[in-house]
């Protein structure tokens, strides 16, 4: 009996074992994919590759995307406003 039971927990040991490693493995990928992605915005963007800059690149696209959605409302002005916030933010983090 005890053989029995020694036998099930080495088989549960052994699919917990299976299940962590698989999980390992595809997080791992997934990780160096968006490290290499991250990386690849940097680099053609010439700015480092740090939280703050990729922060700052997601708020200049944002004030872009403001002066899209200004833009097909047909609000000039606020269109204007948008665009040169987004362009000042995104000429800012490039330089």
């Amino acid at each position: 009996m005890n053989d029995f039971f020694a036998a099930i927990g080495q088989f549960i040991g052994h699919v917990i074992r299976f299940v962590v490693d698989a999980l390992s493995v595809g997080l791992n990928g997934l990780d160096d994919a968006a490290s290499s992605f991250i990386g690849g915005i940097a680099g053609a963007l010439g700015i480092p590759a740090n939280l703050l800059s990729l922060l700052v690149l997601i708020l200049g696209l944002w004030l872009l995307w403001k002066a899209f959605s200004a833009l097909r409302r047909r609000a000039i002005v606020a269109t204007l406003i948008w665009m040169l916030l987004g362009v000042s933010v995104l000429g800012w983090l490039i330089n």
